[in-house]
């Protein structure tokens, strides 16, 4: 059973609170307890905060990671870097589709690093990225 770490950065702990016109109104938890898991064991790690982040992915020991850093997306270099120095593959994923909002959300520092990259499909983009780890690979 391939192990996928799911990595949410700030503000994403407001899911089903925050903005549901943009992010929609179910909590993570709920969602997350509704993916297709049945080939994957799935954990989940949520930080408004930077390092914690960059820990996360420094020290994971999983077969994939699906990552929203949420607003880091656009800022964190250190970040970006954390993904490119890991060999674990990493799905860059966000709710709302980034190219149709603010100008400054069009920019993704991560997904130059990331193997794929998921926007606009909801949660729904979870699901996406779980199916890219079940494609066999060489």
């Amino acid at each position: 059973m391939k192990k996928i770490l799911i990595i949410n950065g700030p503000n994403l702990n407001l899911l089903g609170e925050r903005q549901p016109s943009i992010y929609g109104d179910t909590p993570f938890d709920t969602y997350i307890n509704q993916l297709e898991n049945g080939s994957f064991k799935i954990t989940t790690f949520q930080s408004n905060i930077e390092g914690e982040i960059i820990d996360q992915l420094h020290k994971a020991e999983v077969d994939g990671i699906i990552l929203n850093a949420g607003g880091y997306t656009h800022t964190s270099v250190a970040i970006r870097d954390a993904v490119a120095a890991i060999e674990t593959p990493v799905v860059e994923v966000h709710i709302s589709n980034i190219a149709d909002r603010e100008s400054f959300r069009h920019t993704s520092l991560i997904s130059p690093v990331a193997v794929g990259c998921i926007f606009g499909f909801g949660l729904y983009g979870y699901q996406l990225a779980l199916n890219y780890f079940k494609i066999p690979r060489d």
